[in-house]
């Protein structure tokens, strides 16, 4: 088993891609995962110049948090086709940046509240939902060709039923695999976990933070996760690990956590 590579995410107070690949040095991390949900990191305003030049500098690379709200498998043509030509775009930046992860959330899509049940409408036309991620199953694979590069499936909440036979749709390509994020899984008590371990083939991507029932992404060892069998799962699995805390404070926190536990070996 190699040893673990650990990055940290684009953080909201850190305004510039340089002040984050400068903690990243600074903290000894390997990698930046930049957040496309922020402005500063969409397409059109990244700088491919810049990323370049602070891989080389800085000898560190980067992955991508895609948007989280990609709905790929949208019934509506127009927003779908939207989602889609966003990720084939990410693909074409990974390409050229030797980008290894594309992290996404899976969209559970809208529903319908009845007065005693909820109707998920991907469920409910559960046919056509599979053949819009079919296509971009498809799309994605054609688009990475030979690269090595994987498009990692984040749990988040619970992944429902027909969201599980998406998912398992998409990992029959090998471009797809998955993300475990402990924290989510922590609070929502361990939901996708033993799916996840049907998959354990798959996982390649790993978010570590702490946390308790109420709050989430808390810096290593501030929570209650039982953080040695993460470390174990992400060892066995060879996953890369973004020390997935929201603030500079908590990101320090979660190194100094790592440099001690490591010390203790």
């Amino acid at each position: 088993m190699k040893k673990l590579e650990f990055g940290m995410p684009t953080l909201i107070e850190l305004a510039t891609l340089e002040e984050n690949v400068d903690l990243c040095k600074e903290l000894g991390l390997s990698f930046v995962e930049l957040n496309m949900n922020l402005p500063q990191y969409q397409m059109d305003c990244i700088d491919m110049a810049s990323l370049k030049e602070f891989q080389k500098r800085d000898h560190i690379y980067f992955t991508l948090h895609l948007d989280e709200k990609l709905s790929v498998a949208d019934f509506n043509l127009g927003v779908a086709k939207a989602y889609v030509d966003t990720v084939l775009a990410a693909i074409q930046l990974a390409k050229e940046l030797n980008i290894p992860v594309l992290n996404m959330h899976f969209d559970e899509g809208v529903h319908f509240k009845l007065p005693d049940r909820k109707v998920f409408l991907y469920d409910y036309y559960k046919d056509a939902y599979l053949a819009k991620l079919s296509k971009f199953r498809n799309l994605c694979e054609q688009a990475i060709g030979n690269h090595e590069i994987k498009i990692c499936i984040e749990n988040c909440s619970g992944w429902r039923n027909y969201a599980k036979e998406g998912i398992e749709l998409l990992l029959e390509s090998k471009v797809f695999a998955l993300t475990l994020d402990i924290g989510h899984s922590y609070c929502a008590n361990g939901v996708d976990e033993e799916f996840i371990k049907m998959h354990l083939d798959r996982l390649s991507h790993m978010h570590l933070h702490d946390a308790t029932k109420e709050a989430p992404h808390l810096a290593l060892g501030t929570g209650e996760i039982c953080l040695e069998e993460q470390f174990h799962l992400a060892k066995e699995c060879s996953c890369r690990c973004v020390l997935e805390t929201k603030n500079v404070e908590g990101l320090r926190k979660s190194v100094k956590f790592i440099e001690l536990r490591d010390a203790k070996i």
